[in-house]
């Protein structure tokens, strides 16, 4: 008789006794759990794992399929990118694939073959991507030294893989395997493709669009949002800024440091900055006699602050007055605050803004006025007023920051011409190879984490905790605006990555295993080990990474 294990499913709440060796993929039919979508992987002891991982000693398991949002819909995706990536080594011999960014609900996507890139192969890629998903093939992750691992991606042309391996300098690495096709991703893959049988593919700019299912009904593709010129442009303007410094990978920004020249690239980075902040001050100034109102949004750890300070600065520069507000200040009083389903204080929503006062008193300064601008007590839940009128000059412009400034219904009635909109986000520059993207959300959660230790005392934990809600708030209440603005600014810095790692890494690592936050903590440690570290001496205090690590000249 086969010697047995007790291990405990969450989903279930209850134990399970399984054959000493079983694999999760065995212990999900022990389990009985049954889940409206298919099982992808499991978090075993709060650590993510393939179906293919086996028990051999007691364990916590808990199943997710692509309804987790993080660890279901990354798994979803990376081994939907391996699907495309096969079915386009089995058409084409001499073709590549390319991930260049997220973008409406899937992934940017370009093929180049021969070195020509088009998309007249969407249909044929589609289809052997169906045939492969048909076929049930199984993804496989196999331990190979890492000599042999940089042997065998030189020889199939993943040389930015080969070289990331060699610069980690370990004994051992995992390779991905779909049949004959080799491939290395940083997260295990699903069972096999069958799995992963929802998705589109469609040809988008010179590229493809690779559509994921839509995160509110899986079962269907992602309904595509309004056409994103605004953003796919940024996009396309900081790709060939990093293809001129030759740092499009992880590997080629580690060769920067190896040579050390990170200050240069670290200059380089902030006079981008500086240059974009001074073009969006010009834009502003040739508006100048109809503009009165800059409104400024973006997602959480995107800069929206340092920014308002230096595009501040630059219109002083002009001969503008700027005056600087937050709609934090314009927060109804916490009697009045709307609540969500469970009875707490929803203050992410619009409703949660006192609209017609923000509205009349814009009104007012716009007409030159004397208003008593508000301040709100967060102790208090109240607004105070200030006791000195500000009355503003015939120069002024008015720089609002918030989540919703953006979103039309926050100044509704104030004419358009009169306003100038900028979306502020961080869209990561670097990728770590052709086929794995650097995740904007990843880039500010790093950010985050460093930011709230620093100035706000939570921990890596505190902050992993809060961040699915952090994300949920701008899929409401932020994205879907980004359009609406003249402006978008790319506050993702190159060189950031290697400066925040010596801060983020012993705060990750604090977090303990008991904790379902842990998983991602895992991850972003391992992600993280990819970067040779760059020192912080040689970024200036009006950086943006100042507002994260400390040392700004502005006041926040």
């Amino acid at each position: 008789m086969s010697e047995m294990l007790e291990v405990f499913c969450n989903n279930t709440n209850s134990k399970i006794l399984i054959p000493f060796g079983s694999s999760l993929k065995d212990i999900e039919k022990f389990s009985g759990f049954k889940s409206h979508y298919p099982i992808l992987g499991a978090y075993v002891n709060n650590k993510v794992e393939s179906l293919r991982y086996d028990v051999y000693m007691p364990k916590t398991i808990e199943f997710f399929d692509i309804t987790d949002p993080s660890a279901g819909r990354r798994m979803y995706a990376l081994s939907l990118i391996f699907i495309m990536y096969k079915a386009i080594k089995e058409l084409y011999s001499n073709a590549t694939l390319n991930v260049h960014h997220s973008m409406s609900n899937g992934y940017y996507v370009e093929v180049p073959i021969d070195g020509c890139v088009n998309n007249a192969c969407c249909k044929d890629i589609k289809e052997r991507m169906e045939v492969i998903i048909l076929r049930d093939i199984p993804f496989e992750r196999k331990l190979m030294s890492s000599k042999e691992a940089i042997k065998l991606f030189n020889s199939v042309g993943l040389t930015a893989k080969a070289t990331l391996i060699e610069n980690n300098k370990k004994l051992f690495v995992d390779v991905d395997f779909l049949g004959d096709t080799v491939d290395c991703f940083y997260t295990p893959l699903a069972y096999s493709t069958s799995l992963i049988n929802v998705f589109d593919l469609i040809p988008f700019d010179k590229g493809l669009l690779l559509v994921m299912p839509d995160k509110k009904t899986p079962t269907k593709v992602s309904p595509l949002h309004k056409k994103q010129d605004k953003m796919f442009s940024v996009f396309r303007e900081y790709e060939q800024w990093v293809r001129i410094l030759g740092t499009s990978y992880v590997s080629e920004l580690n060769q920067i440091v190896v040579q050390k020249k990170e200050n240069e690239l670290i200059q380089v980075s902030e006079a981008l900055h500086e240059k974009r902040y001074a073009q969006i001050a010009d834009e502003i100034y040739n508006r100048k006699e109809d503009i009165k109102i800059v409104l400024l949004a973006g997602p959480s750890s995107s800069g929206k602050t340092t920014s308002c300070r230096r595009i501040a600065t630059q219109l002083a520069v002009l001969g503008f007055a700027p005056i600087q507000l937050s709609l934090d200040d314009y927060f109804l009083d916490r009697e009045f605050t709307p609540k969500k389903a469970n009875g707490d204080y929803d203050f992410e929503c619009l409703e949660a803004l006192d609209i017609p006062l923000f509205n009349s008193q814009m009104q007012d300064l716009m007409q030159g006025k004397e208003v008593l601008l508000p301040h709100y007590d967060f102790i208090k839940g109240k607004k105070v007023f200030s006791k000195t009128p500000i009355k503003p000059k015939d120069n002024v412009v008015f720089i609002v920051e918030g989540i919703h400034a953006l979103n039309p219904k926050l100044s509704e009635s104030i004419d358009r011409k009169n306003k100038y909109h900028i979306f502020v986000s961080a869209l990561t520059q670097v990728s770590i190879d052709k086929h794995n993207l650097i995740s904007s959300s990843d880039n500010r959660l790093i950010r985050r984490i460093v930011r709230d230790y620093n100035y706000r005392g939570y921990s890596a934990l505190d902050t992993l905790k809060r961040w699915q809600s952090v994300r949920d708030g701008e899929e409401k209440h932020i994205f879907p605006y980004q359009e609406n603005a003249d402006s978008i600014f790319n506050s993702s810095l190159l060189y950031e990555i290697g400066v925040l790692k010596t801060y983020a890494k012993p705060l990750l690592a604090e977090v303990p295993q008991n904790e379902v936050s842990y998983a991602e903590a895992k991850r972003l440690l391992a992600f993280l080990s990819n970067f040779k570290t760059i020192s912080e001496k040689s970024i200036p205090p009006t950086s943006i990474m100042r507002e994260f690590l400390g040392g700004s000249s502005f006041e926040y």
